[in-house]
């Protein structure tokens, strides 16, 4: 079994198992400790959703201490094992892996929190040198969207007998396959400041994404958005908004040698986005196909998210000169 104590033996390994160092988890621990239980204390109810009789911590001990439960719900989320797997890792049953799960995930979703989504007045302005971008020093968001392979939905019927085509806006034509789509908008640093809740990956395109969740009607009048071509055709929603988008080509209408010298200046300044979701990836839970219900995905790749966004605070993603 994966706990604190074997793991401390051997820290070098942290990274892997888990995305952190050891230090690091230390750090992040004391943080959930207290958010974890604030939560329970707030609660009205049990783990299994019934009305709360006895005060919080009585009843049956738990096996392991909350510091390796969250590290064994850190090993899950890195590695993405089934609950087989993890139950014979932990000597656990499968529904108490489910049980321990369930709880840790719930107090880091609560602990999940992206710069953007909070009211405009509260939102940090970005300033320094180092998190501007030289070329575009008024860009706040890059923009891009991340797609996942999910379980191919059963189609149901209903009490009249007829079959509802479940799995259709789900199927994307570009992956040939079932997925979910997620909207991720980071900052010029990297830093991940908001993202959308999943979709499915076939029947919502990224420019519809980005209508549905009016992301950029919350931008400042001094602030700008940069946007792959998927996002073609924005600018007609926003007209007072400021909007860095590459030129697209059409029929009898090639792109000019200005027009891709100015494309090639955009991608080289949009990668930052490509590398966080690349940060993303590193946690296998948003890589494999996923196996849980599909209505559990936002909370996950909130999670995910919220700890890409603790790496990056503490190692900055590698700053590429656009010349």
């Amino acid at each position: 079994m994966i706990t604190y104590e074997k793991l401390s033996k051997k820290p070098q390994v942290a990274q892997r198992l888990i995305g952190m160092t050891l230090t690091e988890f230390d750090a992040f621990y004391a943080e959930f400790e207290t958010a974890h239980e604030a939560r329970l204390q707030a609660s009205q109810l049990t783990q299994r959703g019934q009305r709360r009789q006895r005060c919080v911590g009585a009843g049956r001990k738990h096996k392991y201490t909350l510091r390796n439960r969250l590290l064994m719900t850190l090993f899950w989320l890195k590695t993405y094992t089934t609950y087989e797997l993890l139950s014979f890792f932990y000597d656990l049953d499968k529904t108490n892996i489910e049980d321990n799960l369930k709880a840790i995930l719930a107090t880091l979703e609560n602990m999940a929190t992206f710069e953007f989504e909070r009211p405009s007045a509260d939102r940090k302005k970005l300033r320094s040198v180092g998190e501007v971008m030289d070329a575009f020093p008024d860009v706040r968001l890059v923009i891009d969207a991340k797609e996942q392979c999910v379980e191919r939905p059963k189609n149901k019927k209903d009490k009249e007998g007829n079959v509802h085509d479940y799995q259709k806006p789900y199927y994307s034509g570009k992956k040939k396959t079932h997925t979910l789509k997620n909207q991720v908008a980071v900052a010029p640093h990297g830093r991940i400041e908001a993202v959308s809740a999943s979709v499915p990956g076939g029947a919502i395109h990224d420019l519809t994404l980005l209508r549905q969740t009016d992301l950029l009607s919350r931008l400042d009048d001094h602030e700008a958005v940069m946007m792959d071509k998927g996002y073609v055709g924005i600018a007609a929603d926003y007209p007072t908004k400021r909007l860095y988008l590459p030129y697209k080509a059409s029929r009898n209408h090639p792109l000019t040698e200005e027009q891709k010298a100015y494309n090639r200046l955009l991608a080289k300044y949009r990668i930052v986005v490509e590398h966080t979701i690349a940060q993303l990836n590193k946690f296998q839970i948003l890589v494999q196909r996923f196996r849980h219900q599909l209505s559990k995905h936002s909370c996950i790749f909130r999670i995910v998210a919220s700890l890409v966004n603790r790496r990056i605070q503490l190692h900055p993603l590698k700053q590429y000169s656009p010349a």
